[in-house]
């Protein structure tokens, strides 16, 4: 498989629709074909592909039914989802998918047209490698080692330890380069060696150099240089490990805020949480598996009220479902089992 192409799942029941899609776009992506949405669902979770493209015009109704699944799940909801449909049953189609995908193109454009807009996403700033580019960068400050993103050989992005160990101030941000830390006469050879590294068909590259930190004291250190995606020219992760004995990275490198250390104080005294009588009440009857109706007819309460104090018990226990609460609830206990 070519690293510098993208991914296209293809879901389609339609033969000579993915012969023509793979003759045309095969230049540019990766092309997995299934035949139903719960094979290309389960496949999609393995190749986490830029684009999903279901063909409506081939698949039944029925096997449309949970396309949803893939906006829904964290690890493709940055795919690009479109469906090709039959422009026969727009007003259907729109009322129906428009929610679920990302676009619909119908079958009334040219071949040629759907081609173009499918191209269009080879660079598009929907693309899940994006995506994986700016989850990486989310964990920049979590990484012990010195880490920096480079555009060839411009410094763009470094995290806290980096920071600490080239003793970096905010003054210092500006138009950093990599040579700034290295030795005079290494300077040309790294420019040198960025540029066969981005011109090279490898992703990865390892060396040892010398390092000079800003008191003019040098390091030795291995450097790891990884590209971020083959077709964009130029960019790297960099990560530094000094291999000699006198260590300058702390314990106190990372990023601190005194708001998120409240907040971890403050939930630290989740022990004198408690429900509301009502909230109690609910809570114990869903234990016994009552549902919403039969709740409000037990409690002389609407339906409605019921599912807004279920919103608030979620909302309260920080869950995602009332399960999760009533988990919490037994776990803390926070309801009497015994009269549940």
């Amino acid at each position: 498989m070519r690293a510098d192409k993208k991914q296209l799942l293809l879901i389609s029941n339609q033969g000579g629709f993915s012969a023509d899609l793979k003759e045309n776009l095969s230049v540019h992506y990766e092309i997995s074909l299934v035949n139903s949405i719960h094979s290309g669902y389960n496949l999609a979770l393995n190749l986490l592909p830029d684009i999903i493209l279901v063909d409506q015009t081939s698949l039944s109704s029925k096997n449309l039914k949970n396309i949803s699944n893939f906006k829904s799940t964290h690890f493709l909801n940055k795919c690009w989802l479109v469906m090709y449909a039959d422009e026969n049953f727009k007003s259907i189609i729109d009322k129906q998918y428009k929610n679920e995908v990302n676009e619909i193109i119908y079958n009334s454009c040219t071949d040629s047209s759907l081609y173009s807009r499918i191209i269009e996403q080879v660079n598009s700033k929907s693309s899940i490698t994006n995506f994986w580019k700016d989850s990486f960068l989310g964990l920049f400050n979590l990484l012990v080692n010195p880490v920096v993103l480079l555009q060839q050989d411009t410094i763009i992005a470094m995290n806290d330890s980096f920071k600490e160990s080239f003793k970096i101030d905010k003054l210092d941000l500006e138009d950093l380069k990599l040579t700034d830390f290295v030795n005079c006469e290494n300077k040309t050879k790294v420019r040198a060696s960025l540029r066969n590294f981005a011109r090279g068909k490898h992703m990865k590259a390892v060396t040892n150099t010398t390092l000079q930190l800003k008191n003019n004291k040098i390091r030795n250190a291995k450097i790891t240089f990884s590209k971020l995606d083959k077709m964009i020219h130029g960019q790297f992760i960099m990560m530094i490990h000094f291999y000699d004995e006198d260590p300058i990275i702390n314990e106190k490198i990372g990023s601190h805020s005194k708001n998120v250390e409240n907040y971890f104080e403050a939930n630290s005294n989740l022990e004198k949480f408690s429900f509301t009588k009502r909230e109690t009440e609910i809570i114990q009857l869903l234990c016994k598996g009552y549902k919403t109706k039969e709740i409000s007819d037990a409690l002389f309460i609407s339906p409605k009220t019921i599912e807004k104090h279920r919103a608030n018990i979620v909302k309260r226990t920080n869950s995602d479902t009332i399960l999760e609460s009533i988990i919490y609830a037994i776990n803390h206990n926070l309801i009497d089992l015994r009269h549940s």
